[in-house]
């Protein structure tokens, strides 16, 4: 239900609360209360530390960057990027061979971007302070030249789909008709109206655009794992189904790519099948066929080369990725060049036999590879920078099976500390994902990577509910089933009192937005395990937070949560959210909300730091006025994530000594 976004970053000493001077923005949360004691950015100054320090100051974590989203130009020749090494998350752009890269965009930050069909610019999206009501913006590739496209709206919700055949012609889907169910749009990049083309009930979401401009692939949403699938004519707006199983499966995750000629397109399923494979369907016979299959999900679908030469994807392996590559006529499997772990996007050249591979890897926060795949060559087009940090000293996660209680394997990545040991037992941090249907992956995480260098132990659990372990295992938190992953945590705990390495007496659990509702949970309903949490801009009333959320999540709520308009619904939220429980938790918790947040009322966290404060519980709060659901700015992360290392660190009785 509620995307974690996955950044970092904070800077100075926890010291006196300071009171935000803000007041409510439009667009961002109405409940804020600005008479409840809270700090809040200010300026300081940034020490970063002297490099080669050990352990190393955290802002060196939380500096390091690299490229995110890479994608390849048409001809193949360049890769677009996303970065924030400026502080705010902006487009740039390399040759594909490497060499100087070079930043388009200066504003408020981008979402996302995509490179027109003819290669001559780049479409990208920005918002307003994290209030997910974008605009629409054209920029030439040489950054000279850039126009708004499609002006934000205030019921703007937006998800862009692709470009329509042409670079003057897009198709996405928006709430702006009345502000609560995704349709999709034709629009016209010049300022003409946009048409819309089919009017959808919650969430109807334009993908793929086919080779001939006529046809777009849609997904209707159907739980948070889940979609149906259609083809919407653009020419008239007929809509037809491609797809819509029972029980429900997924289709849209791994990407789609058509086949130049339109006669079908490749995608990832797990439609029939516990895990995502690597499909293809045909418009002629109207079906979906297997090409390849694994006991692990299939993603990043992509047809490279002229003649759709090859079919490039991903699987994912307990959170770590393979790169998976076939002749697409021949069905022979290419040797595929040795990258750094991690997790991998997949971009190919539909004109050259190239394809951009970004890596996302626990020692590599976005690298850019260009694989030629007719000569072999791999090009090196960018590297991340480490910030003067010892790559040497990070540290790769373990994946580590569990049993719960009733039965069900469970599975989380564990990153330890050098020298743990019986003789000298590391205090744990156990970080819970968002989503919930998300899972915790091999990826660059600045706080993980810090906190393992100061010697605490940090295990990122993929409770039952999580993608990546099976369609089965997704569902199993549906529901009245919600506390049964809350309980998972309390069970990999215990699993940990029999690791040595290990002091699970000295345990922490935080997480973000549903992370955040599982530290509530957690605390209120299993009182005893954990020493303290960390609640970032999470869930604590259910009723409200399914009442109020926003149109992309309506429809995933309905399967994912039940129906919050039925009277059994509203009873069961009422009885089991934490603002309801929040007497029960007896330990500190720190609290953090951002005002602009469209996602979760920032009321929700301010109830439960007023709750626990009369109670006698530390509840120290962070309010971050200009930040929506999540922290984007670099500043913020730096204010934001030095605090909340302090906290823990205090918490679980780390000296700045050791």
């Amino acid at each position: 239900m509620f995307r974690t976004l996955m950044l970092v970053a904070s800077i100075g000493a926890l010291g006196a609360p300071v009171m935000a001077q803000t007041t409510n923005i439009a667009g961002g949360a109405a409940g804020a209360d600005m008479s409840l004691e809270a700090i809040s950015p200010e300026s300081e100054a940034v020490s970063v530390g002297l490099a080669g320090d050990s352990p190393a100051d955290i802002a060196r974590f939380l500096l390091a960057s690299g490229a995110g989203g890479g994608q390849i130009s048409p001809d193949g020749s360049q890769i677009a990027f996303s970065s924030r090494v400026t502080g705010i998350n902006q487009l740039w752009i390399v040759e594909a061979e490497g060499g100087q890269p070079r930043q388009l965009t200066f504003g408020n930050g981008i979402t996302f971007f995509r490179w027109a069909p003819d290669g001559s610019g780049l479409l990208y999206g920005a918002d307003n302070d994290g209030n997910e009501r974008p605009a629409y913006y054209m920029i030439s590739a040489d950054g000279r030249r850039e126009f708004l496209a499609l002006a934000a709206t205030e019921n703007g919700f937006r998800s862009f789909g692709d470009f329509a055949g042409d670079a003057n012609t897009i198709v996405y889907a928006s709430t702006e008709r009345n502000g609560l169910d995704f349709d999709v749009y034709l629009a016209e990049i010049d300022g003409a109206e946009p048409q819309i083309l089919f009017e959808g009930v919650f969430g109807y979401f334009a993908r793929t655009v086919a080779p001939s401009g006529e046809k777009v692939i849609v997904t209707e949403t159907v739980g948070e794992d889940s979609d149906n699938l259609y083809l919407l004519r653009l020419t008239n707006g007929e809509i037809y189904p491609i797809s819509t199983p029972e029980p429900r499966a997924n289709h849209g995750d791994g990407g789609f790519a058509w086949r130049q000629d339109g006669s079908g397109f490749y995608l990832a399923t797990n439609r029939d099948r516990e895990f995502s494979a690597l499909s293809f369907y045909d418009m002629a016979s109207g079906e979906i066929q297997t090409i390849a299959a694994a006991d692990a999900d299939a993603g990043n679908v992509s047809l490279c080369g002229e003649d759709d030469r090859w079919v490039v994807w991903t699987t994912n392996h307990d959170g770590f990725s393979q790169l998976n590559a076939m002749e697409r006529v021949s069905g022979d499997r290419l040797d595929v060049p040795d990258l750094p772990e991690g997790v991998y996007g997949v971009d190919c050249s539909t004109s050259s036999s190239r394809v951009a591979l970004t890596i996302n890897g626990w020692r590599t926060p976005g690298a850019l590879r260009v694989w030629d795949m007719d000569s072999g060559e791999v090009f090196e087009s960018f590297n991340p920078n480490l910030a003067g940090l010892d790559a040497r000293r990070l540290v790769r996660p373990e994946s580590v099976r569990i049993t719960a209680r009733d039965g069900v394997e469970l599975q989380g990545l564990l990153y330890l500390p050098e020298g743990a040991s019986a003789a000298n037992p590391a205090p744990l941090l156990m970080e819970v994902h968002g989503g919930p249907t998300a899972q915790s992956r091999a990826s660059w995480d600045a706080i993980v990577q810090y906190h393992v260098n100061r010697g605490v132990a940090v295990f990122e659990p993929n409770v039952r509910g999580s993608t990546g372990f099976g369609r089965t295992y997704t569902t199993l938190d549906d529901q009245e089933n919600r506390l049964d992953s809350i309980r998972d945590l309390v069970d990999m705990l215990a699993h940990f009192e029999g690791d040595a390495r290990i002091d699970a007496s000295r345990a922490a659990v935080s997480g973000g937005s549903y992370g955040g509702y599982a530290v509530n949970a957690v605390l209120a309903n299993f009182p005893g395990h954990f020493i303290a949490g960390v609640s970032r801009y999470g869930v604590a009333d259910w009723v409200t937070a399914l009442e109020v959320a926003s149109p992309a999540l309506k429809a995933a709520d309905r399967i994912e949560y039940g129906d919050i308009t039925e009277q059994r619904w509203q009873d069961f939220y009422t009885e089991q959210s934490p603002i309801r429980q929040a007497d029960q938790i007896d330990v500190p918790v720190l609290y953090s909300h951002g005002v602009m947040d469209p996602r979760i009322d920032i009321a929700e966290t301010e109830v439960m730091v007023r709750t626990l404060r009369e109670n006698g519980i530390d509840a120290p709060y962070i309010r971050i006025p200009d930040e929506g659901h999540g922290w984007r700015k670099l500043s913020n992360q730096l204010f934001y994530y030095r605090r909340q290392a302090e906290f823990i660190e205090q918490q679980l009785g780390v000296s700045a000594d050791d």
